[in-house]
């Protein structure tokens, strides 16, 4: 994997997220710390105990989940790992080192499901819209609207004829940047929706309807990626990337 090394500076981005004046939070800040030295002396398995106990006392984080993500792949358990690829993922999209991992988990499965083809435009925008994570572009939002208001206010009490024109212009672009990192987040809070799920069953056949008496159209495997469109009791209806669709039993899978 690369950058075996790069949990312990998550952890630290972890550490940095909780409250240091709870002492509450003194049991998962040691945990991590635990899980960290575990993963750093190859026992992954003590490592994923005590990651997943931070998790139990209410922290999640995408650092949190490269980390257990690579403890996984380093106990060749792919479709967990996987699975928190892909929730890290979507706190953190940008993230080009988490891409990597995942891409690697990805190889280590049986199902090989080529994607529709797709407009470069469309990919364009889609990887320009997760460039930046959902909080950086909160702050840069609240960021812009706020200079933005003030250049417009100063330009009503300025005097001189050429810091009224700057405050203006700066004003409207300010405003503007606030305006698409808007839609940038609100776009990526519409991807996150998304319902998406990491089959876990070992072989799972799609019906063509919620009941098993119905036709097997075809067969996925463990670590594969699925959207979730709709439920019905027991089931799930999902689809792949490469189109096609079908049900299957909602206990094979785990929700992202």
């Amino acid at each position: 994997m690369r950058r075996q090394l790069k949990n312990a500076f998550y952890g630290w981005l972890l550490f940095l997220a909780m409250p240091l004046l709870s002492l509450a939070n003194e049991q998962p800040e040691a945990l991590l710390k635990k899980g960290n030295a575990a993963y750093a002396r190859e026992q992954y398995k003590e490592a994923l105990t005590a990651y997943e106990q931070v998790l139990d006392a209410g922290y999640e984080s995408a650092a949190l989940y490269f980390n257990m993500g690579n403890a996984n792949y380093k106990l060749n358990e792919m479709p967990s790992a996987i699975l928190n690829y892909e929730k890290a993922l979507k706190l953190t999209p940008g993230d080009g080192d988490l891409r990597l991992n995942l891409k690697l988990a990805n190889t280590k499965i049986t199902d090989r499901i080529e994607q529709v083809p797709e407009f470069f435009l469309n990919s364009w925008w889609r990887g320009f819209i997760f460039f930046f994570s959902a909080n950086a572009l909160s702050v840069f939002n609240i960021l812009c609207f706020f200079l933005g208001f003030a250049l417009l206010i100063a330009y009503l009490f300025l005097i001189d004829v050429f810091r009224k024109k700057a405050a203006f212009y700066a004003g409207i672009v300010l405003l503007s940047l606030g305006l698409l990192s808007f839609v940038m987040a609100s776009v990526q809070s519409a991807y996150m929706g998304k319902r998406q799920a990491i089959v876990f069953s070992g072989a799972t056949d799609v019906k063509s309807g919620p009941d098993t008496k119905q036709k097997t159209l075809f067969v996925i495997h463990a670590g594969t990626k699925v959207d979730i469109r709709e439920s019905s009791n027991d089931w799930i209806n999902v689809e792949l990337p490469d189109g096609n669709s079908g049900w299957i039993p909602s206990a094979d899978v785990k929700e992202i």
